[in-house]
């Protein structure tokens, strides 16, 4: 029996989306109202705001981030890099409008959330740099025979 040999981008994108996964589902836990009043949100550990809108953002991005990375080691890569972006877009959305306030009028966010989306976000940037398409890698491998 074969067993599958996964590139950087998919390890990341298997690893990441889990992650969101879970941290979604964990979120219902402690908010699960599906509010647009601003004030409806907890604090996942004490420290990252949630209500069920939010979840669903990272259940969703989570599921989507795990379809790529099972798709193949190109689509992982390519959705590493969208991943980057949008989550830095989110963060800088969140740093631009402040802690205790929410993107759309239904995600509550505070800085900590933004933080966290940067970082989120650079390593979307860093898993697509660091895993070169196969035909690159090929030509280095060949170049180095």
């Amino acid at each position: 029996m074969a067993t599958r040999k996964y590139g950087g981008a998919q390890v990341f994108g298997l690893v990441l989306g889990a992650t969101l996964v879970a941290a979604g589902i964990l979120g219902f836990f402690y908010n699960s109202t599906f509010s647009s009043d601003e004030s409806v949100r907890d604090a996942v550990l004490g420290i990252l705001d949630v209500n069920a809108w939010h979840n669903l953002v990272h259940i969703g991005t989570g599921a989507l981030t795990l379809v790529f990375a099972l798709r193949s080691e190109a689509a992982a890569r390519s959705w590493a890099l969208a991943f980057g972006v949008l989550y830095v877009v989110v963060a800088i959305w969140g740093f631009v409008i402040g802690s205790g306030e929410s993107i759309l009028s239904i995600i509550p966010i505070n800085t900590e959330d933004s933080v966290l989306h940067l970082i989120l976000g650079l390593s979307g940037f860093a898993a697509y740099a660091l895993t070169a398409p196969r035909a690159d890698r090929r030509q280095a491998a060949s170049a180095t025979a």
